[in-house]
């Protein structure tokens, strides 16, 4: 048998318009394709190809399907070698089991919940007066229903119970809604609470479209203006792209992908008829995002907003992907405008022809610097290096590395040969490799006020060494920077020297050298940060050393908490007492999960 999950791959993956073109003579019509019915040998285009719902159907004889039953049905080939076949052609190696998984998927129950949710939020937003604010926001957007309703745009209430009581009266329990991350349960046992609320809602869809998630804006005043689902068993920010599902087909099909920023620029752009396009959960690309993109294609278009954060995020961006081996261009709207107020104003052909004028990514870091004068003056042009050359160590294929250093030489000054060597030394403290940044230099002015103290490693808190780690992170893999502060704020860092630095980094921004991250540090601090860029980046997995370092902050947390209910839970009584021993349990449950059961012994021997 072969696995579901392989039936899935091959499916999601398939072009049913150009299979199904070998053997039927098919035109587009709108955004699907029209030819004669094969079954019934007809002569009129009855016969509707859409690439969006990967179906087939006849409005003459009613066949229809997908691809596997396409080609059973056109070739009279069994299921399976009609899997075979699609993934010959899609370049997916298709292998038989033993058997196949037993029962239905373990995560349809939070599907179901989801698919459910979207329906309710879309009642809400044109079949109720909550949504009258929403629908005055989408109006003065200029988003039609006609468009809304194609990308399942719905509205959360602000009032608590409303969805949950709805959702009860359909059969989801809260457990269910919890675990989909539609409930918050608060820390304090309180009853839970909607997640959303006074926030327009766009359905996120993983690649096969089940709805896997929300992303909710805040239409009024409030922070934060977006905020996306929880992880859970079946969405993972860092593993999905709005809008992949509708586009990924016709990625494929043009061998090129825009990225934007946000889901209005999404939507914007595909109701315009640029169907090519998708937007992170956040502001930049993840490693898993831009892995994702180069299966589809090699060329990849950025186009983010043209402010600070825009151009950070597209560096960032831009690093990710020419790791994956990826062609990366950016694309340059008038000062103000974003791709959703672009298009709204100039229309699609505007933006096409934008595509045209794109510059290399390289290119466009080089243009910036040079208009902020930093290879007008000798000692700006080692921090224009600074900025160049870690998109130089990023870049996987060797001509285009090759070319970006020699353009480097070009437009420094600096001899050829000497950034070769830069490029090339071993990691240390001045020249950390592949994908790590340029962490080099504490200024001797520094070392002098410090009297060139080097204090041990930080130990007077519990979880102090994943604090280290997560800083040591946060300095040599400045991507990972976004993914740590989406997960853990400023309180989550106790030692003060710890905080001060993660406060800095984010403040400094992806591309900012050492001395501009410790520019405004304590003197300790600024030892702290010397003596981890002076061990080097020696985490052999940078993913499974921030993961372990958060689950090991989390399970401080919790065995914090646990100490406490240890202390009132033998002064309450009757149903309180109770209610705290089954929380001090579902503490226990989730220590287990974190792989920290015992986290007081790790207490002790951190603390040698």
């Amino acid at each position: 048998m072969i696995p579901d999950e392989v039936v899935e791959q091959v499916r999601d993956s398939a072009d049913i318009v150009q299979i199904i073109a070998e053997y039927v003579n098919l035109k587009r019509a709108g955004s699907d394709f029209r030819g004669p019915c094969p079954f019934h040998q007809g002569t009129h285009r009855n016969f509707s190809v859409s690439p969006k719902k990967r179906m087939y159907f006849c409005f003459v004889c009613h066949e229809g399907g997908d691809v596997f039953h396409f080609l059973q049905k056109r070739l009279g080939v069994d299921w399976p070698a009609a899997v075979k076949m699609v993934g010959e052609k899609s370049g997916i190696e298709v292998r038989e089991v033993q058997s196949r998984r037993e029962g239905p998927d373990p995560r349809e129950p939070l599907w179901e919940v989801n698919a459910t949710a979207a329906v309710y939020f879309q009642k809400i937003l044109w079949d109720d007066p909550l949504g009258q604010q929403a629908r005055e926001y989408l109006a003065q957007r200029d988003i039609s229903r006609e468009v809304a309703d194609q990308f399942g745009i719905g509205f959360a209430p602000r009032e608590i119970g409303l969805l949950r009581n709805y959702m009860n009266t359909l059969g989801f329990d809260e457990t269910r809604l919890v675990t989909a991350g539609l409930l918050v349960q608060g820390e304090d046992g309180s009853e839970p609470r909607p997640r959303f609320r006074s926030r327009l809602m766009f359905p996120i869809l993983d690649s096969p479209g089940r709805n896997i998630g929300f992303g909710g804006r805040l239409i009024g005043p409030g922070e934060p203006k977006y905020l996306n689902s929880s992880e859970s068993a079946v969405f993972s920010k860092g593993k999905t792209l709005y809008g992949l599902n509708w586009a990924k087909n016709d990625v494929r099909r043009e061998d090129q992908v825009l990225v934007v920023e946000g889901y209005f620029d999404v939507v914007r752009l595909m109701a315009a008829g640029v169907t090519t396009v998708v937007a992170p959960m956040g502001t930049a690309l993840s490693d898993a995002q831009a892995a994702i993109l180069r299966k589809l294609t090699k060329n990849v278009f950025l186009l983010y907003d043209s402010d600070k954060a825009g151009l950070q995020a597209t560096f960032r961006s831009g690093d990710e992907l020419l790791r994956q081996g990826v062609s990366v261009r950016v694309v340059t709207l008038p000062e103000g405008e974003d791709p959703d107020t672009f298009v709204k104003t100039h229309g699609a052909a505007a933006l096409t022809a934008r595509l045209k004028d794109a510059i290399d990514v390289f290119e466009r870091k080089i243009q910036l610097l040079e208009r902020a004068g930093m290879f007008a003056e000798l000692h700006k042009k080692r921090r224009a290096l600074d900025r160049l050359l870690p998109t130089v160590r990023a870049t996987s294929d060797e001509i285009m590395r090759d070319l970006y250093i020699t353009r480097a030489s070009e437009v420094s000054g600096v001899a050829r040969a000497v950034l070769d060597r830069e490029l090339s030394g071993k990691p240390g403290p001045s020249t950390p490799t592949g994908s790590q940044v340029a962490v080099p230099r504490i200024s001797p002015a520094a070392r002098v006020r410090r009297g060139e103290r080097r204090p041990g490693p930080l130990r007077a808190e519990r979880g102090a060494s994943a604090e280290r780690e997560l800083i040591r992170a946060m300095l040599f893999v400045r991507p990972r920077v976004e993914q740590i502060t989406e997960r853990l704020g400023r309180e989550s860092f106790r030692e003060p020297q710890y905080r001060a630095i993660y406060l800095a980094l984010i403040a400094a921004g992806p591309t900012a050298t050492i001395e501009e991250i410790t520019a405004h540090l304590d003197e300790d601090s600024v030892a702290t940060v010397e003596e981890i860029v002076g061990e080097g980046s020696y985490q052999i997995d940078p993913e499974r050393t921030i993961s372990d370092s958060l689950a090991t902050l989390r399970a401080r947390d919790l065995d914090r908490r646990a100490e406490e209910l240890d202390r009132i839970i033998p002064l309450a009584d009757g149903a309180e007492k109770d209610k705290l021993i089954a929380e001090k349990k579902e503490i226990g449950t989730e220590l287990s999960a974190t792989g920290k059961k015992y986290f007081k012994k790790f207490r002790r021997s951190e603390a040698r």
